[in-house]
């Protein structure tokens, strides 16, 4: 006997009664929208992982669990009144048609572009246009009250994330460097600072140059075009590829980890860099939405 193939509103259906105050999970019933933010940002990242490590049979149930994030939020939505899920599917889907009319002409989804094939619409006007319209809508919402370029950058987004999008939305109004030389520039200033603090002893006086040049390096991806998040994740994984294979050579001469000393464990540590392939580039800033 097949299980049966269970749809969107079954999965709605699902979510009411595990918050029903009667019949539902106590678990569930005790959510509420602070308490479920930490499992989301979790739950975006499995995601993430699951793409990076192409593990596509794990992928359904991540995305699975990711959209049960936005069912939990809509639920908590409808009771208090405020909204439900068909009200999030509708916005969106009017945000996407008007931020696509090279895509949906008219705005609605039966109107086409003809005459013009996708691979002759230029990115970069498609990429202009995006940000034009995005800026049109957070000048919208915020035409009733103080308004700075940097609102709606939500801040519980990663560190390194939320700092490529905050000197992005600074360079659009022209506080940028005019190349990557004088980011580069600020990256040795910082880290001459950095040095300076460390020979004053003073520990969070140095942390927070170390921030500082943190978010100088930032910038210089933005530069790039590069995802400062993507480019880090890359070099965690190339780190934990590398020192695994000094843990394995290490292991198979039965020498204890602890026990190997630093010039062991660099000597393996060249030979895997010597064995490690090229991982592949993260995706190009322009090439993703903004």
């Amino acid at each position: 006997m097949s299980l049966p193939r269970y749809d969107l509103d079954d999965l709605l259906t699902l979510m009411a009664v595990l918050r029903d105050p009667e019949q539902g999970c106590p678990w569930d019933v005790k959510q509420d929208w602070d308490s479920i933010v930490p499992h989301t940002l979790e739950e975006a990242y499995e995601v993430a992982d699951a793409i990076e490590r192409r593990a596509w049979d794990e992928l359904p149930g991540e995305l699975g669990d990711l959209l049960f994030q936005v069912v939990y939020y809509s639920q908590f939505g409808t009771e208090a009144g405020r909204f439900d899920f068909h009200e999030v599917v509708h916005v969106l889907t009017a945000k996407m048609l008007r931020r696509h009319p090279h895509v949906f002409p008219d705005g609605t989804l039966a109107s086409r572009r003809e005459g013009v094939s996708a691979a002759e619409v230029q990115t970069r006007q498609v990429h202009s246009r995006w940000e034009s319209l995005k800026a049109e809508e957070r000048a919208e919402r915020a035409r009733a009250e103080a308004h700075s370029v940097l609102d709606d950058v939500p801040r519980t987004l990663p560190a390194l994330s939320r700092a490529s999008k905050l000197s992005k939305r600074a360079a659009r109004v022209g506080f940028d460097w005019p190349d990557a030389s004088g980011v580069l520039a600020k990256i040795r200033e910082e880290l001459d600072e950095v040095e300076e603090a460390l020979a004053e002893g003073v520990r969070a006086h140095a942390a927070e140059e170390v921030g500082d040049l943190l978010f100088a390096v930032t910038n210089l991806a933005r530069t790039l075009k590069a995802d400062p998040e993507q480019c880090l994740r890359a070099t965690n994984a190339k780190f934990e590829r590398r020192f695994r294979h000094v843990e394995a050579a290490l292991a198979a001469a039965e020498v204890p980890l602890q026990e190997a000393g630093l010039a062991a464990m660099e000597r393996h540590w060249q030979a895997a860099k010597h064995l490690d392939t090229p991982v592949q580039e993260p995706s190009q800033e322009g090439e993703s939405r903004p």
